[in-house]
């Protein structure tokens, strides 16, 4: 039988594969540097755990000692050639709150380093070339916009999760408030969870599956696309446990912003939550609130009609809530200087009434958007689309639902101005302002390609929605889509995705502030964006620039699916 030499230490890494409540799975890896016919190593963790198993085949445990040390090894003949090679394992835990790690290994006689972390690699998959004619693979990018959503979850992950480097967190969520709060989407580089961006995310998510389906179809992303948006909606839904109580916020954002690690890995206590009640009411947050649930009504009512009945009744007694105890949500939860409303509560309750009246056809939502345009004046011409601003959006739907001209105007305002007199970068990006530029000029796109679809100036600003998205793609100089394309950003603001490989530690140290590339590749996601010069450099400590947020990436992945919709149709620009 030949064996390694013991007389040195070898580099090994341990990847962790899977990881939820008390149990984790996992592979060391590292060099055999001559073959071998046999073999038998031991695992020493750092603390006793319930459970050791070997999943590489024709393997067996021979002995353990306190539930922390592991003799195991091949059973029979077992050939390995030269070059790298790992052990899969799994651990089954009593979940204390501390992951058991391994400590210590050998094969063969010989001492592995598992304290060993390989350095970030600048992760890419390949690509497809190009298309002719300018354009790119939108339906590559949709399904990547996806995945970033997954890293974005929060709670219990499901048995289909793709995202190997994230594990279950903050399960205790809403502990502190006798309600289950987990779940959910962590709403940036932070861990917190932003109730008035999830749920004005969640509404422009819903509106491109419902009005852009055929480009979903086609990417073959319907699936994932749903289960995207039904992760949030499962989580309003536990955020909205009697008519008139509302979640809006879940972690002090003052203690996460400044702690920088794993999500898995918080060890800063539980978490507090706060709501809105009749005591306390937040108008923008309900009616944004019931916009998200009335527009899941309408991706799941043909697919699972219980369920979208139970988000209808949601979202009326939310629309209820907002108009009837009308107040700013800040006053109640303390998103302020973070997401404030600076738009008032007005285009939220239109927005909603707007939804509803599209879920319903009854005519008490048409009269009720009609009472809020007039008494907020929601017939001026929007500056933009975004979480806190919904007039724009508002004005395209009543049109797509009415065909009135007082909708038709405002609407048609908004996107002439855009295309004609806002303010560019040199390379042509439509510029609201620097903080996430690229998500106001996506958010632009999609408001015109919906506006395009109901036959308003199509070909105009079809062309126009384009040269925005293309810019985010490629055709500003780089692309702005983490591992997408030529020269995608490596460092992007993402606390998950910047910690080292288990089990080294992760702080601003060796996360925020890494010099280099990211460990794990956040696919999909959108960064800020540029300057009003074209200006941007990859840095991971610019929260302007760098940062990702799943506001970002909601009207951009509805815009591709629209132009994904008009490529397969042969109607693309």
């Amino acid at each position: 039988m030949t064996v390694l030499c013991c007389a040195s230490v070898s580099l090994a890494r341990v990847e962790y594969i899977r990881h939820s409540q008390g149990y984790y799975e996992a592979k060391l890896t590292f060099r055999v540097e001559a073959p071998v016919e046999q073999w038998s190593s031991r695992f020493q963790f750092e603390s006793s755990i319930q459970n050791f198993t070997v999943r590489t085949p024709n393997t067996q445990v021979f002995n353990s000692s306190n539930g922390i040390t592991y003799n195991f090894g091949s059973v029979g003949y077992f050939p390995i050639a030269a070059g790298e090679w790992a052990i899969e394992f799994s651990v089954s835990y009593e979940d204390t709150g501390s992951m058991p790690q391994l400590q210590y290994a050998t094969f063969n006689g010989k001492d592995l380093d598992t304290s060993y972390v390989p350095p970030p690699t600048t992760t890419m998959r390949p690509t497809k070339p190009p298309p002719s004619g300018g354009d790119y693979h939108y339906d590559e990018v949709i399904a990547i916009s996806l995945e970033f959503y997954e890293a974005q979850r929060s709670g219990k992950l499901p048995s289909n999760n793709r995202i190997w480097w994230r594990g279950d967190s903050f399960l205790d969520d809403g502990q502190l408030n006798g309600v289950d709060l987990s779940g959910g989407y962590t709403d940036a580089a932070d861990l917190v969870k932003f109730g008035f961006a999830l749920v004005s995310t969640t509404t422009v998510l819903n509106w491109g599956l419902v009005d852009f389906l055929q480009g979903y179809n086609s990417a073959n992303q319907t699936g994932y696309a749903e289960d995207a948006v039904k992760w949030a909606l499962d989580f309003l839904i536990k955020a909205h446990p009697t008519s008139h109580e509302f979640y809006g916020q879940v972690a002090d954002a003052d203690i996460d912003h400044a702690w920088w690690g794993r999500p898995e890995d918080w060890d800063q206590g539980l978490r507090q939550s706060w709501k809105i009640t009749r005591d306390k009411p937040g108008s923008e947050l309900a009616a944004e609130g019931a916009a998200a649930f009335a527009s899941g009504y309408l991706v799941f009512k043909n697919r699972n009609s219980s369920y979208a009945q139970q988000l209808l009744r949601h979202a009326k007694e939310l629309y209820e809530f907002a108009d009837e105890y009308r107040g700013t949500y800040t006053d109640a939860i303390p998103a302020g200087g973070f997401y404030d409303s600076w738009s008032g509560y007005g285009d939220e309750l239109g927005w909603a009434a707007s939804w509803l009246y599209r879920a319903t056809n009854e005519s008490k939502y048409l009269q009720d958007v009609n009472r809020h345009w007039a008494e907020f004046n929601l017939s001026r011409r929007a500056d933009k689309f975004s979480w806190d601003d919904k007039k724009a959006g508002l004005q395209v739907l009543m049109y797509k639902l009415t065909k009135e001209e007082k909708y038709l105007t405002p609407a048609t305002q908004f996107c002439d101005y855009m295309k004609n007199s806002q303010q560019r970068t040199p390379k042509g990006l439509v510029f609201i302002q620097e903080w996430g530029s690229l998500r106001h000029a996506a958010n632009i796109a999609f408001i015109c390609l919906n506006l395009a679809e109901l036959g308003v100036k199509s070909a105009e600003y079809r062309e126009f929605a384009k040269e925005q998205i293309h810019y985010a793609l490629g055709d500003g100089g780089r692309s702005y889509v983490v591992g997408y394309g030529e020269n995608p950003p490596q460092r992007p603001r993402h606390r998950a995705s910047s910690c080292p490989h288990r089990p080294s530690p992760c702080n601003r140290q060796n996360g925020l502030y890494n010099p280099g590339p990211n460990y794990f590749t956040l696919y999909g996601a959108l960064v800020g964006g540029p300057g009003l010069q074209d200006d941007y450099v990859d840095d991971r400590d610019d929260y302007v620039k760098n940062e990702v947020a799943i506001d970002y990436n909601a009207g951009f992945q509805g815009a591709l699916a629209a132009l994904q919709k008009l490529k397969i149709n042969e109607q693309l620009p």
